[in-house]
């Protein structure tokens, strides 16, 4: 960590006839204690006992000489680049070759054994980003999402429109940005990983990073199933006629009914009608069962989809933010290419300005009502990957200096302008969708997988060359989880390494522990895998990183910082890293607006989303029964 050349405070104090001198530097050091030979001025032999003290950041290290005659000194050592391993007190000067590693070819070594076997270990060293372009979309890959897609727009038209910008930029001044900045400075400052980040800066904390890996651990369980289901139609979509556009298949029923373009009516009046696409979703890629005690047989294909998601996730990140970063160019902007493409498409659709009409049009009266404003939280939250750790480890592989503010405020406006963004994209598309068919928008409007999965793809067979644009949607929604995905995996491997880094930073190590999260995650996955899954899918998804899980990590992440550390102090630390403080605004947050706010919002009890009431009731139901699976799990 680079530090400031001049001195912050100097000490001066006498006690007892000692006399102090206390050169404190902002800068960090591990703590060596080592005896060392000297001489003094006079040519008399002594005994110096030097000892480099790490305090906690934002306090500083001191050198601590005591030679023979009494004489006692408190000494920071100078700055050096991170890279040189050097006690510190090795630093303070009046050493012959000897002692200051020096041997006869010239080579300088360092002096302290265990300086010595960090080197040799590795443990030191600690990967960089090569250049600020790197971080930045790693960040953007992260935080731009699915939920961007899939549920941004269509909480817009369900709270009232444009009204429901006035919450959800309230949420974003006083918990998004604060949070965002907090957690992304916190790795900066520190050079650590979401666990060991907290324990640097006030160890008695140290809880809120094992409450977030535990929710990161979880969420790289379940997550990546989306992208097994979008693989799965990513590969249907490779013919002429897309398979969930008609009734003529082994998978559909008696019941299934196709819709017809030109009129909007059906070609058949079955009272309990369903679409192909419902069938295909249901009956050829879930095969779901009527209950989560129901588990039934493993869908292979599905297990083999998640196993590819798997592999490309894995070598997305094996070698660190080396390949992260370069892996980056691409996931985190190619989804964007695919973006605007769909977005021409449809605004150039018939009906596409009825369908933005509804997402737009402001109905203030939706402010009272108090759901409203818990939608536009959690969704901040979800939306801005806070409370998962995955900030800080980004942050953690920044150059000290880098301007972690300016690219938490860049960042934040970037996530929130997409969201907005593909909300035209989406409704101008379902506009068109409703006009066709002659219904009510209200009727087609999806939020979550059952916009992915059913309404979009059903649009889509509307669309001359369609397959074309199945694929192009399809592959997008791939890369969107995909940075999601292996980011959260960089997130907790990094903790780990960071907690243990004498064992994992040796040569291949971080690939083995990559490697074992991943096959471990792989195979717990696999019950969501089965006909059954779907249950076993919402209830993590309700549960495992809900938003009230999220709103109590953020309340104690708020406190640490402000409360216990000292959120004056934590501004300090970001000035010396960026050359100014931050907007004043923010701190205020963290001592007062973020902790209200986020208790405020976990007051009334949350309600899933509609669309997924009866599975998560259908999995309550179920985990009060006792029955054993196929594949040998108990339920209780």
């Amino acid at each position: 960590m680079s530090t400031s050349p001049h001195p912050r405070h100097l000490l001066g104090v006498k006690y007892l006839g000692l006399r102090v001198n206390a050169f404190l530097l902002k800068q960090e050091r591990n703590i060596y204690t080592q005896p060392l030979p000297t001489r003094d001025a006079k040519g008399s032999a002594g005994l110096q006992i030097a000892v480099g003290v790490t305090l906690l950041p934002g306090t500083f290290p001191l050198g601590i000489c005591w030679k023979g005659k009494g004489q006692l000194s408190f000494q920071a050592p100078s700055p050096q680049p991170p890279a040189v391993a050097q006690c510190p007190a090795c630093l303070s000067g009046g050493m012959d070759s000897k002692v200051s590693g020096t041997t006869s070819n010239g080579e300088t070594k360092p002096v302290c054994p265990g300086v010595e076997k960090a080197v040799e270990d590795g443990a030191l060293q600690r990967d960089q980003w090569s250049n600020k372009m790197e971080f930045v979309l790693s960040v953007a890959g992260e935080i731009i999402g699915l939920g961007n897609v899939w549920r941004f727009p269509y909480l817009c038209y369900k709270n009232g429109g444009g009204a429901f910008f006035i919450p959800y930029l309230i949420f974003l001044f006083t918990c998004g940005i604060p949070v965002f900045l907090l957690e992304t400075a916190l790795g900066q400052y520190t050079s650590q990983g979401g666990i060991t980040a907290w324990r640097k800066i006030c160890p008695i904390f140290e809880g809120i990073g094992y409450a977030s890996q535990v929710i990161v651990a979880l969420l790289n369980i379940y997550y990546i199933i989306v992208l097994a289901w979008a693989l799965f139609y990513l590969f249907s979509s490779f013919t002429v006629d897309l398979p969930w556009g008609s009734c003529r298949h082994d998978w559909n029923t008696e019941r299934c009914v196709e819709f017809q373009r030109t009129n909007g009516s059906l070609n058949a009046t079955a009272e309990n009608a369903t679409s192909p696409v419902i069938e295909f979703w249901e009956r050829r890629v879930l095969k779901i069962s009527e209950g989560i005690q129901h588990l039934g047989a493993l869908r292979w294909e599905l297990a083999l989809c998640l196993l590819l998601a798997w592999v490309v996730c894995y070598f997305c990140i094996w070698k660190g933010v080396k390949s992260t970063g370069k892996v980056v160019y691409f996931t985190a902007t190619f989804p964007y290419l695919m973006l605007v493409v769909l977005l021409i498409r449809g605004v150039t659709l018939p009906g596409a300005a009825q369908g933005i009409q509804f997402y737009l049009y402001p109905n203030l009266t939706r402010l009272w009502d108090p759901q409203v404003w818990m939608d536009a939280g959690t969704q901040i939250f979800f939306s801005f990957a806070i409370c998962l750790g995955c900030l800080t480890a980004l942050g953690s592989y920044n150059k000290y200096h880098n301007n972690c503010y300016r690219d938490s405020i860049a960042l934040c406006f970037l996530n929130s302008g997409t969201s907005f963004v593909a909300g035209f994209a989406i409704f101008s598309i379902l506009g068109f969708m409703s006009q066709e068919q002659g219904v009510p928008i209200s009727e087609v409007a999806e939020s979550g997988p059952g916009l992915a999965f059913i309404a979009y793809p059903r649009a889509v067979v509307m669309l001359p060359f369609s397959p074309l644009w199945a694929c192009c949607f399809f592959f997008m929604v791939v890369l969107l989880g995909l940075d999601s995905q292996f980011v959260c995996v960089e997130s907790l491997v990094t903790a780990l390494v960071d907690m243990y880094p004498r064992v994992f930073r040796k040569k291949n190590r971080r690939e083995v522990l990559i490697l074992g999260v991943s096959v471990t995650s792989f195979l717990v996955g696999l019950v969501m895998l089965t006909e059954g899954g779907m249950y076993v899918f919402q209830l993590f998804d309700y549960y495992a990183a809900s938003g009230m899980c999220l709103l109590f990590v953020a309340i104690f992440e708020s406190f640490c910082v402000a409360w216990a550390y000292g959120a004056g102090r934590f501004y300090d630390n970001i000035e010396d890293m960026i050359g100014y403080r931050p907007w004043p605004l923010i701190k205020y947050c963290w001592l007062f607006l973020t902790p209200a706010v986020c208790t405020v919002r976990q007051a009334p009890e949350e309600k899933p989303d509609e669309g997924r009431d009866t599975v998560v009731q259908e999995g309550r139901r179920a985990l009060t029964l006792e029955g054993t699976s196929p594949w040998g799990l108990k339920i209780i």
